[in-house]
């Protein structure tokens, strides 16, 4: 922490600093805007597919799990392109591991809609 950012005034500058990787991703990973946009058509239909508090949380954090993990999979790809751009076998395994960990959570969330969706209008 920077000296004299505490309290609320560290609030208002990690806020400002949330924000612009939020901006960030938007701009430069596509990724995260087709997942946002995903997210942005399911959440509405996660009132009508869940039913009560604990299947609308599931419903809505597997949706924010997948932007979260894409999130930190992105800043691991910026940090390793940014140490350089030659084939080095472990930017390229961190870099698939980011991957594979954006996929885990993408089945997560597929078996968490799937799954209620069964339940809810087949079940």
């Amino acid at each position: 922490m920077k000296p004299g950012h505490t309290g609320w005034r560290h609030l208002v500058h990690s806020t400002r600093y949330s924000l612009k990787g939020l901006k960030a991703a938007w701009r430069n990973e596509s990724a995260f805007r087709q997942e946002l946009g995903l997210c942005v058509v399911l959440l509405p239909l996660a009132w009508w597919v869940g039913q009560g508090p604990v299947e609308w949380i599931l419903l809505v954090g597997s949706c924010l799990v997948v932007l979260i993990v894409e999130l930190l999979n992105s800043a691991i790809e910026n940090v390793v392109d940014r140490i350089g751009t030659e084939h080095h076998e472990l930017s390229g395994r961190a870099k698939d591991i980011g991957s594979a960990a954006v996929m885990v959570a993408l089945s997560l969330a597929g078996m968490t809609w799937g799954l209620l969706a069964w339940q809810r209008f087949l079940g």
